[in-house]
């Protein structure tokens, strides 16, 4: 280590001797300095009297307990990274822990392994030579809703906890999770994105947790799962509704021990993984339902996340047509994005975008092609809606259908004219890419296709 960079130093509270003694030499051979409080009223001195570059202690103390010493650093040294160790299988405690502010959380008796990957991850958010964020601008708008959930990433970058992203679709819940992934110790490792509702529930154990060759009927190779791709990174699961029961099962013992096991493998293998979840659905809700599992919902949600939708803050729009068009530009080799007339302006801000920012990118897209290289204007967005008012709920286009004279149709052909029209409107908007289409209408590529075949559309 350099003269000039002094070693990083680390705060043990622990009351076990032996304990002290075992961490102390474990953080001096990763050539860091050490020091040891026995209580809460010790380390609280000893924080008063120097800084730290890292804290953990045991969540029993003397005077006191772990937790107290969590929130005491969480309000008093907001950017001193602290670890808390817990008993074994004390889930309960340790996703507490996470909640009061804590980074991460080791359990008894201490792997040395483990330990070490968790002091070097809470370092790495601290560098001696730390650089700004460049991805923090990412998430554009001056709105209160944007500001708040800037500052909400940010923090959220400071901890291992897993957290769930709720909010309507196209809301960029996937930017949020990125931006957390990017402003944490883990920005260096892979980011996996994963759509649960996109795998086949046959497929679902060997994609997530991977599987041996010859483990079954194709499996010609070893292949790793989501989680071994995610090592040391973070693993989003997107649409995390959408996972089966029997599936939720494994996901929850996963994110429990740590710990996966490959299809046909007799051992489990350790795993480093920061889970970020999302969905559009209300979890709460499909918990109620009998849909998803309680103990898992609890174990992702211990930080929730919510993504405002765009009607909520319209004065971004300027913002965000100006930051599309400079990537649409780029992507389609113009010098330049062409500007946009204030009419066309005015029609975004007074147009609810059930798709939120996903259907202005695509709405943009078009405006782009048809407006033959001058200005974009009013005719150009071809909007749906131009004229809805600004405090008006959110346009349902099938439920409105729905209310229609049905005429002579039955039911079932009243049903299935809705759902191709919104079909053949999402293929539109999507210029036929089945994939984007998909995501506009918020269900799964297989599903689409399904219904694209079931409906005789020719797509």
């Amino acid at each position: 280590m350099p003269a000039s960079m002094p070693a990083r130093r680390v705060l043990i509270v622990d009351d076990e001797v032996d304990l002290c003694e075992l961490l102390e030499i474990t953080l001096a051979r990763m050539g860091l300095q050490t020091q040891a409080a026995n209580s809460l009223s010790d380390a609280r001195a000893r924080l008063a009297e120097q800084t730290f570059d890292f804290c953990i202690t045991d969540m029993r103390l003397p005077d006191g307990s772990g937790l107290d010493l969590v929130h005491h650093l969480h309000a008093q040294h907001p950017d001193l990274p602290v670890a808390v160790i817990t008993a074994h299988g004390n889930t309960e405690l340790a996703v507490e822990s996470l909640k009061a502010g804590a980074f991460d959380f080791v359990s008894k008796p201490l792997d040395l392994a483990v330990l070490r990957k968790l002091v070097h991850s809470a370092l790495a958010l601290c560098p001696q030579n730390a650089a700004p964020d460049p991805g923090a601008a990412l998430l554009l708008g001056t709105h209160p809703s944007m500001v708040a959930l800037r500052a909400l990433v940010q923090r959220l970058g400071r901890s291992q906890a897993p957290v769930h992203i709720g909010g309507e679709s196209g809301t960029g819940k996937e930017l949020v999770a990125r931006q957390i992934h990017l402003s944490s110790a883990r920005a260096e490792a892979p980011f996996v994105p994963v759509n649960c509702g996109a795998i086949p529930p046959d497929l679902m154990e060997s994609e997530f947790f991977g599987h041996l060759k010859g483990a079954f009927t194709g499996a010609v190779r070893d292949k790793a799962g989501f989680f071994q791709a995610a090592e040391g990174g973070t693993l989003f699961l997107d649409e995390v509704a959408d996972l089966p029961l029997s599936m939720q099962v494994k996901l929850l013992r996963a994110l429990q021990e740590r710990q996966v096991r490959p299809v046909g493998a007799e051992l489990e293998l350790p795993v480093n993984v920061r889970i970020i979840s999302a969905t559009h659905q209300k979890l709460d809700e499909a918990v109620q339902r009998g849909q998803f599992r309680q103990d898992l919902y609890y174990r992702l949600n211990v930080i929730e996340v919510h993504t405002p939708a765009l009607r909520e803050h319209p004065e971004d729009i300027p913002a965000l047509v100006t930051h599309c068009l400079t990537q649409l530009a780029a992507r389609h080799g113009l010098v330049s994005p062409p500007p946009v007339t204030p009419e066309a302006l005015a029609a975004l801000a007074a147009y609810r975008f059930p798709g939120n920012v996903r259907e202005l990118e695509n709405i943009l897209e078009r405006a782009l092609t048809l407006s033959d290289g001058g200005a974009i204007d009013t005719h150009d967005l071809q909007l749906r809606h131009p004229r809805a008012p600004a405090d008006a709920p959110p346009v349902d286009e099938p439920a409105a259908a729905a209310t229609a004279p049905a005429g002579e149709a039955s039911l079932d052909d009243q049903v299935e004219a809705i759902e191709r029209r919104a079909i053949l409107d999402a293929l539109q908007r999507a210029r036929f890419n089945k994939t984007r289409a998909a995501a506009l209408l918020g269900m799964s590529f297989r599903a689409l296709r399904y219904r694209i075949k079931k409906l005789n559309i020719d797509a």
